[in-house]
């Protein structure tokens, strides 16, 4: 019942080449199992106010003082469920259209969110579409004020409409990039022929080109109203003063007393697809997907269903991925159960290994349901999976835009807030008998719906590439850039601002063997956030053995000298904890999570891995097959296959960014190679580790020195001595042409700059205004808001140890790139020569320095941030001031650094896409 990311769609605005965690801070009544100490004390409704406007709007309040920020989100019950014949997408084209201004507001909302530092964000699902922002907490009333104008005042006209059926276009142009996505289309349709759930969120190409400004524009006055919507509000702010304030924003508008639409009809049990649904289509794997009809989110059986899925796919020691992934059968297992207002479905998709057939995934798949229907389970599979659940509970929520997204989705899906908390009590009451009487219901071959993907093309190699040095069609005059203090004048007041400098630092401390750990104890939430590195990353690979750093990253968690991989698997999952590891370019992630009773746990299995992995051959071969898979998709994907050329087309071929695997490289690998590649460059040395949450840190020390204070490393460590790169003489164009792709997407720049050049914080605020936003930014405001060519455009510097490129990206329709890349390069010429504004410079140091205090109330974030800086040779402070260094950025820095970073004559454009995008001319 959780909010599931696969559901959303819409403006996901994540900044190119860095990933933002999410998490929160609530809690739940423990399962009776020996595996996990109970958490007790914490309540995920505890202190939460409704209260009812005259005018039907339903307001949640939750006060949470542990850092100065504030989340504000208005939810929507519409959806796609309320769609009719013909208007599939509309709620989703609606929502793109909330960004587009107001009558007293006639500006992009995104600019205003970005000026006043938001994180913001909004989605479109089945039944609900929802908008948020966090801010710092003296931005909470011009949130509101902004949230409110939106909410019956927003501008649908023919210009808005006609760019942004375009971006949407875009957007759903991409999706058909994936097969994944084609094959979840079909399915859906043949399980839910008469009801919307079966059609796309986002809509079809056909109706969104036929939408009308009148339809539109009926269903925002329909269903945008505030007996429709729940406004929550949680974070650093007193209710009573705060609730004043939404009296006099959101009082004032008009009820529309709507009944609600939604087309309730439930699967009928004949419709469903007895033959498979068999799709053959260029792609790079074969790919299952089977569908059940489920009931609603307040249906009984609803806590029982959804152990049952963490039982068959809940991790490693689950069911399905033991008798389809370790077997060797599929490279991949996913379930999920979609519980909605009507009736959902449970789901389950596999993606085959190589060589494998899917009648053969598929006759596993039914023998392991069946066992479930048949036989009750164990005591502890039960447990395991109970645990999984509310630990996943307790970790998600370990910030306060995810508290509030939880409430909303509560409030508005299951009609109560208090929703979580009795279904999190009754998972704890679910029984064997209880999971056999769910299979037995549900999973029935005679409901089933399955579709496959047979792919007609495995090698994704097809098109051809075309370099040169040369020039777009089309030349393009931009646009004048907005000017912030015309944008200022839209924006509502904000108070005094916030004392960011009280932000706590790490504890450094290294071990006598060269360890290092930061410690950061957080004791606001229960829980556990572990960051680490280690310096032997792909960039140690060398072209020959490209992928040997992933393949030894991806192999620590299959066994040790003492435990299998299965007992590692569940020494974890049995307590709802977690211990990741993946290969960057300049080093190992990382990364593990947990309650915090069970950080000796996590810490134990670490130190036993980077000490004691023993690599089985077995496991080896599966986990190489496996990454055959992913090399494949990734060449089939436009996005994939775009970043490697353009990678290396920047880089030469002695540099270590510009090595990646090949089918022929990950196939050389032994297992000599593997060990040898773990004892050179695995050294306690070259780890670093940063620990933040609910510790001590003297017991913390002594259980590093426990489990890795005998940790021992021989010699010195490898070190590497990158070549220099240069730019390129000219401007280079690349085309790759991938066959039965809508969407083309396009990757454009050079080398960049490390993290220490003195020129990285400039660059930050120039980037800012240049790309880091898609609806803020110069190139978001000509090239996706203005024109309407793309979906997304987004630059950034990859600025790590060492200088990494940097990169714009964007995807387009084949017939649009040419100009998108025209109009982007006439952009990066006008900021060469007329530079940028005095308020466009303070704008953008402002964003940047209001939002980083939300960065700063999540855990898990503030453990990458001092893992990171402390990797590039940063000083602990680094964390407290960041702020002060970029608003100390002045216009001489920006303007040099727009001199030495900005050159639109040594660009390398790589368009990757289908063969008519990839025939274009230079």
């Amino acid at each position: 019942m959780k909010l599931r990311p696969y559901m959303l769609i819409g403006f996901f605005l994540s900044i190119l080449l860095s990933i933002l965690p999410v998490a929160s801070n609530l809690t739940i009544a423990a399962t009776p199992t020996p595996a996990v100490t109970p958490v007790s004390g914490l309540s995920f409704t505890q202190g939460v106010q409704k209260t009812v406007l005259d005018n039907g709007l339903t307001v949640l309040t939750k006060e949470v003082h542990t850092a100065p920020v504030v989340s504000v989100q208005v939810w929507y019950k519409v959806g796609s469920r309320n769609e009719a014949k013909g208007e599939n997408g509309i709620s989703h084209q609606l929502e793109h259209l909330m960004f587009k201004g107001t009558t007293d507001r006639p500006v992009q909302f995104g600019r205003l969110f970005s000026a006043l530092g938001s994180q913001f964000n909004a989605f479109t699902s089945y039944d609900e579409t929802a908008y948020f922002g966090t801010v710092e907490r003296n931005k909470l009333e011009a949130l509101l004020t902004l949230e409110a104008d939106r909410m019956k005042n927003a501008l649908i006209e023919p210009e808005q409409l006609i760019s942004e059926k375009r971006v949407v276009i875009s957007e759903l142009q991409g999706y058909e990039n994936s097969p994944n996505y084609r094959l979840s289309r079909a399915v859906m349709r043949n399980a839910f022929p008469n009801c919307a759930y079966g059609l796309p969120v986002g809509g079809t190409k056909a109706d969104v080109e036929q939408f009308t400004l009148e339809q539109v524009r009926n269903y925002y006055q329909k269903y945008y109203s505030p007996d429709n919507a729940t406004l929550v509000i949680t974070g650093d702010f007193a209710t009573e003063p705060t609730i004043n304030v939404v009296q006099t924003t959101f009082g004032k508008l008009p009820r529309t007393d709507q009944e609600d639409k939604g087309i309730r009809k439930e699967l009928d049990k004949n419709t469903a697809s007895k033959a498979p649904i068999v799709l053959k289509e260029p792609g790079s794997a074969a790919l299952l997907q089977a569908v059940y009809p489920l009931p609603d989110i307040n249906h009984p059986d609803v806590p029982a269903i959804d152990v049952m899925d963490a039982i068959l796919t809940g991790g490693r020691s689950s069911r399905l991925y033991q008798a389809l992934v370790e077997s060797g059968l599929a490279s991949s297992i996913s379930g999920s159960a979609v519980e909605l207002i009507e009736p959902g479905w449970y789901e389950i998709t596999a993606t085959a290994a190589p060589g494998q057939k899917l009648a053969k995934i598929t006759e596993v798949l039914q023998t392991s349901l069946s066992k479930l229907q048949q036989q009750p389970v164990s005591p502890g599979e039960l447990n395991r999976a109970k645990t999984q659940l509310q630990a996943a509970f307790v970790l998600g929520n370990q910030d306060i835009t995810s508290q509030a997204n939880q409430l909303g989705y509560s409030q508005t899906i299951a009609g109560d807030y208090h929703y979580i908390e009795k279904y999190l009590a009754a998972i704890a009451q679910v029984t064997p008998a209880d999971i056999q009487k769910v299979a037995k219901t549900y999973l029935n071959p005679a409901k089933q719906t399955i579709g496959y993907f047979e792919p007609t093309q495995l090698d994704g190699q097809a098109g051809t590439t075309d370099a040169s040095s040369g020039r777009t069609v089309e030349n393009f005059d931009p646009g004048k850039p907005v000017d912030p203090a015309e944008l200022a004048k839209y924006l509502p007041p904000v108070t005094t601002s916030t004392d960011t400098n009280k932000q706590s630092l790490p504890q450094q401390l290294s071990l006598t063997n060269g360890l290092r750990v930061l410690l950061l104890p957080d004791r606001s939430v229960p829980t556990i956030n572990l960051s680490g590195q280690i310096d032997a990353g792909s960039e140690f690979d060398g072209n020959p053995k490209a992928g040997l750093a992933s393949l030894t990253a991806i192999n620590l968690m299959n066994g040790t000298k003492t435990k299998d991989a299965l007992t590692l698997a569940q020494t974890l999952e049995d307590r709802g904890a977690s211990l990741n590891f993946g290969a960057g370019r300049e080093g190992v992630n990382i990364s593990g999570q947990g309650l915090s009773a069970n950080l000796p746990i996590i810490m134990q299995t670490l130190a036993d891995v980077l000490q004691n992995a023993a690599f089985p051959n077995d496991q080896l071969e599966l986990s190489r097959q496996r990454a055959l898979i992913s090399l494949k998709a990734q060449l089939d994907d436009p996005s994939g296959l775009g970043r490697r050329v353009f990678q290396q087309a920047i880089y030469p071929a002695n540099h270590p960014f510009h090595s990646f695997p090949t089918a022929e490289s990950l196939n050389s690998i032994t297992r000599n190679d593997v060990v040898n590649f773990y004892r050179n460059h695995y050294r306690p040395d070259t780890t670093t580790l940063a620990l933040v949450g609910d510790f001590d840190p003297v017991q913390v020390k002594e259980l590093l020195n426990q489990s890795l204070g005998k940790w021992q490393a021989i010699g010195q460590p490898r070190t590497l001595k990158s070549p220099t790169v240069s730019l390129p003489p000219t401007l280079t164009r690349i085309n790759k042409a991938i066959p039965g792709k809508a969407e083309a997407v396009t990757y454009i720049g050079y080398n960049g700059i490390s993290r220490k050049d003195p020129r990285y914080y400039a660059a930050l605020v120039l980037n800012q205004i240049l790309g880091g936003d898609t609806l803020s930014s110069r190139l978001g405001t000509e090239v996706r808001d203005r024109l309407g060519l793309t979906y997304g455009i987004y630059s950034g510097f990859a600025a790590g140890i060492n200088p990494g490129p940097f990169v714009i990206q964007m995807q387009t329709a084949p017939g649009d790139a040419n100009q998108a890349i025209a109009s982007t390069l006439a952009l990066l010429k006008q900021l060469r020569q007329q530079g940028v504004t005095e308020a466009e410079l303070n704008t953008a140091k402002r964003s940047i320095t209001n939002s980083y205090p939300v960065n700063l109330a999540n855990p898990s974030d503030v453990s990458s941030i001092i893992l990171d800086n402390a990797v590039v040779g940063l000083s602990p402070t680094e964390i407290r001031e960041f702020p002060q260094r970029i608003q100390s950025v002045n216009m001489a820095e920006i303007q040099q650094a727009i001199q030495d970073l900005i050159k639109p004559e040594n660009l390398v454009i790589v368009t990757a896409g289908t063969l008519n995008t990839a025939s274009q001319g230079n």
